[in-house]
C-alpha cells in the first residue's frame, strides 16, 4: 500500500489530532475524549535490568506526534500505528475524535520486525500462548504452551491478532519489556493499557507497523 499524500486539515481536525505532548497524568487533550494513556502506576521508576538493552523514555513527551492521514487513506473502523523507532502505539477511533497513545515494546532486532500494513482479525481475553518453532529453536527451554490467565503468559491479559501469522498486539506481565527491544516480533503493552485499548479496537481495524 503506497503512502497517501497528506491532505489539508480543518481547524476541527487539527484540534482533535494534536497530542499536546508534555501534558500531565490523565491530561485532556484538544477534546474531552482525547486522553493520554498515562498513569504513574504504568511507568515504574525502579526496575531490574532486562538483557543489556537501554530503554527509551516511557512518557508521551518522548514520542513523535503522528496524524492518521499520514499513514492511512481513511479511518474506517479505526487505525493503529506501531512506531518501532519511538516505541509507541497510536490509536485513532473510527469516530474521528478518539485518540490514544501508549508506550510499547518492539521486536529485538530488524530480522524479527515485520513492517507494512495489516489489520486486526480477531481478539482474545486471557489468550493462551504457543511459541513458534523458530522461538523454540532460539530457546529450547520454552514450554509447548502456556494457558491463558497464567502469570507467566507472554501475551498478558489481552491479545489482538493480525493477518500476519504469529504477529500480535498484546499485553505483558513483564513491565521491564515496555520501551525496549524485547519481543520476538509482536508489539507489547502494559496490561492496563491493552485492557483499556481492547474494547475500542474493532475487528477490521487497520494496522501499520512503521
Amino acid at each position: 500500500m503506497s503512502r497517501p499524500s497528506k491532505p489539508a486539515l480543518s481547524s476541527l481536525s487539527r484540534r482533535h489530532l494534536l497530542t499536546g505532548l508534555g501534558a500531565g497524568v490523565g491530561a485532556t487533550l484538544a477534546a474531552p475524549n482525547l486522553l493520554l494513556a498515562q498513569s504513574t502506576d504504568a511507568f515504574p521508576q525502579n526496575e531490574p535490568a532486562i538483557r543489556t538493552q537501554v530503554p527509551v523514555t516511557r512518557n508521551t513527551s518522548a514520542f513523535r506526534q503522528q496524524n492518521w492521514q499520514d499513514h492511512f487513506e481513511t479511518l474506517g473502523v479505526g487505525c493503529l500505528l506501531a512506531d518501532i523507532d519511538s516505541r509507541a502505539l497510536h490509536f485513532w477511533g473510527g469516530d474521528g475524535e478518539t485518540y490514544r497513545l501508549f508506550p510499547s515494546s518492539v521486536p529485538m532486532n530488524e530480522e524479527l520486525t515485520k513492517r507494512g500494513y495489516t489489520e486486526v482479525v480477531r481478539k482474545r481475553e486471557n489468550p493462551s500462548w504457543t511459541p513458534t518453532s523458530s522461538m523454540r529453536e532460539r530457546d529450547p527451554s520454552l514450554p509447548e504452551r502456556i494457558e491463558g490467565g497464567a502469570h507467566g503468559n507472554p501475551l498478558g491479559t489481552r491479545a489482538m491478532y493480525l493477518t500476519w501469522p504469529a504477529y500480535l498486539i498484546h499485553g505483558t506481565h513483564d513491565t521491564r519489556k515496555i520501551g525496549r527491544q524485547s519481543s520476538s516480533g509482536c508489539i507489547g503493552l502494559y496490561n492496563q493499557h491493552v485492557e483499556a485499548l481492547f474494547p475500542m479496537v474493532k475487528i477490521g481495524t487497520q494496522v501499520r507497523i512503521l
